[in-house]
């Protein structure tokens, strides 16, 4: 079985062009029936703003269970720092981790079926991301019972990214979808964490929590680590190859950067 995604041509009639007569009438309409003024856009908007207006907020940082943890939080808090937000984050990317060990399981039962020899990507590989992942998910709870928190709480943070990663975990976990296809939401994935990464690593530093920086600091590179395997072995997956182009030359990107200003 072939890893390189080779789309092949069939009867797709979900385009306009599939079907003229029909489009054609659909599109046949009095002016007046399209002509609303505006009327039912702002009745949505209203609808809408009324709802966002009378929303509550999308959970809340639980209180610390621990003595020690109440009082380490109010000091923080006395001197005009928001622990709060650190904890919310923290309890962000141990949801991410954790989903992220997910991902990397549905990915390797299906290599198991479908990996060829086209791609450099192994197995092994993946089980050692999927390693790193757990990992990572371990070292977050135990910085978050360190602050006094309780890492099996969900957080607002934590219960955004829960939903924001539906769609990646229905796509590795859909038996139809290719092993380029599922390198996609892998590479998708692996770019929120490191962007994740990276805010955790500077709310560690604002707090003066040089350990933790440390740690972060590995776990980011470990990130940054698995986003140029996973981009390479899609590119792999989708035939990709640059040639003689030079990727950081594109013609765009060149102009992007004379027209950046310069630093101060």
């Amino acid at each position: 079985m072939s890893n390189v995604q080779t789309e092949h041509i069939g009867m797709n009639r979900t385009g306009i062009q599939m079907s003229p007569i029909d489009s054609k009438a659909m599109q046949d309409v009095e002016p007046a029936l399209m002509d609303s003024d505006g009327v039912d856009e702002m009745a949505l908007a209203e609808l809408r703003s009324e709802y966002i207006a009378n929303a509550d907020a999308l959970g809340s940082v639980p209180l610390p269970g621990t003595i020690t943890g109440a009082v380490t939080m109010g000091v923080s808090m006395l001197k005009g720092e928001s622990p709060q937000i650190l904890l919310d984050k923290l309890g962000e990317r141990l949801a991410y981790e954790r989903t992220g060990t997910r991902l990397y399981d549905a990915l390797i039962t299906k290599c198991e079926v479908m990996l060829a020899g086209e791609i450099s990507m192994t197995i092994e590989d993946l089980e050692q991301i999927r390693a790193d992942e757990a990992r990572h998910f371990l070292m977050l709870a135990d910085a978050i019972e360190s602050l006094g928190g309780d890492p099996t709480s969900q957080t607002p943070s934590a219960d955004l990214v829960g939903v924001e990663s539906l769609g990646l975990v229905q796509v590795l976990n859909d038996p139809r979808t290719s092993i380029a296809q599922s390198l996609h939401a892998i590479v998708t994935a692996e770019l929120s964490d490191k962007a994740g990464w990276e805010t955790l690593v500077a709310l560690a530093d604002e707090h003066g929590l040089s350990d933790m920086v440390d740690r972060f600091t590995q776990a980011l590179n470990e990130e940054r680590e698995h986003l140029a395997l996973t981009q390479t072995w899609y590119e792999e997956a989708i035939g990709l190859t640059y040639g003689d182009v030079e990727v950081d030359e594109l013609p765009a990107q060149s102009q992007l950067q004379s027209q950046s200003p310069p630093p101060p």
